[in-house]
């Protein structure tokens, strides 16, 4: 696999070193390339690359399939399953297909509802039946099971432990706010490793968030780690604001953009002021980066926000 270090995130939280990760969009095609190419240009940028699980329920190539293509290019996946398309019998079928192909990570959600792909240029399949035989919660104790025990879901054994470091979202700005911290604290308890959030924009709030999950010891159990997207309109920002639950930008973020003569430098701008803003916040442990389907922005970003290079890691004898 071309010296791929799957474990490098787990490795990288357990050395207290600010985790990096990334977010790579499988293609709406088979042409493996599609994900050859973004794995040539964000190789090293990051512990950790986020392979999504098709998401806005738009068909996309597997996610197991990506993460393994970018195993073999050399960059450690964050494979994402989500309970929208699966049971539990396929979830965990699926599990042990992604260990046996190389993949140690995975990052448990419900996933977008059906109707989430329609409209715009692409119909999605708004009358696909969803499943949601478990959520994202009982979703992460059946695969810690599996990890740590070798048990599946009906206690049936395995012939041996699969392990993984396991992964969860977080939305701490969707009302009811008060509630987040507790549906954090459920994930963390099922099995989760690491939380990464929903885009961050408004940083006071999130810093509030931060705080009352602090008070609860739930930033010692489980590293946080902010989203940030590079905004690249005022448009995308409002679109976010209106339309993405959990997001919140202010509305001189949004003028400001709207107002930048340069627009692709001021999204940097922006970018790299969140970044640094949020690594300030005590209990945040890294930082997830995204560029939505323009990851050609990533390697420049994270050049001008100083988190290259990726510190050294050493790798147990028997990982190598």
């Amino acid at each position: 696999m071309n010296g791929a270090d799957a474990g490098r995130l787990k490795r990288v939280l357990e050395a207290g070193a600010f985790a990096v990760t990334m977010e790579v969009g499988p293609p709406r095609g088979g042409d493996p390339e599609a994900v050859r190419a973004k794995a040539r240009l964000l190789k090293g940028l990051a512990d950790g690359f986020n392979v999504t699980d098709n998401q806005t329920a738009v068909v996309r190539m597997s996610s197991i399939a990506a993460s393994r293509i970018l195993l073999e290019e050399g960059l450690p996946p964050i494979m994402q399953m989500t309970c929208r398309d699966r049971n539990r019998i396929a979830l965990q079928s699926d599990l042990l297909g992604a260990w046996a192909l190389g993949i140690r990570t995975c990052l448990c959600l419900s996933g977008d509802h059906q109707k989430a792909g329609a409209g715009g240029k692409l119909q999605g399949h708004p009358g696909a039946r969803n499943v949601f035989d478990v959520d994202s919660v009982q979703l992460l104790r059946i695969l810690r099971a599996l990890s740590d025990q070798g048990i599946q879901a009906g206690g049936d054994a395995i012939d041996k432990p699969v392990p993984m470091l396991l992964g969860a979202a977080w939305t701490p700005l969707a009302p009811p706010e008060a509630f987040r911290v507790l549906r954090l604290e459920k994930k963390i308890r099922a099995g989760a490793d690491f939380i990464q959030t929903q885009a961050v924009y408004d940083v006071p709030r999130f810093a509030k968030a931060i705080a009352r999950a602090r008070e609860r010891g739930l930033t010692e159990k489980a590293a946080i780690l902010p989203g940030v997207i590079v905004p690249r309109s005022a448009g995308m920002l409002r679109y976010m604001h209106n339309n993405v639950p959990g997001i919140q930008v202010p509305d001189e973020m949004i003028a400001r953009m709207k107002d930048a003569s340069d627009k692709r430098e001021e999204g940097f701008l922006i970018a790299l002021e969140l970044i640094e803003a949020v690594r300030a916040i005590p209990g945040v442990r890294g930082i997830h980066l995204q560029a939505i389907e323009a990851e050609e922005l990533l390697p420049e970003l994270a050049e001008r926000a100083g988190l290259l290079p990726r510190p050294e890691i050493p790798r147990e004898a028997e990982e190598a």
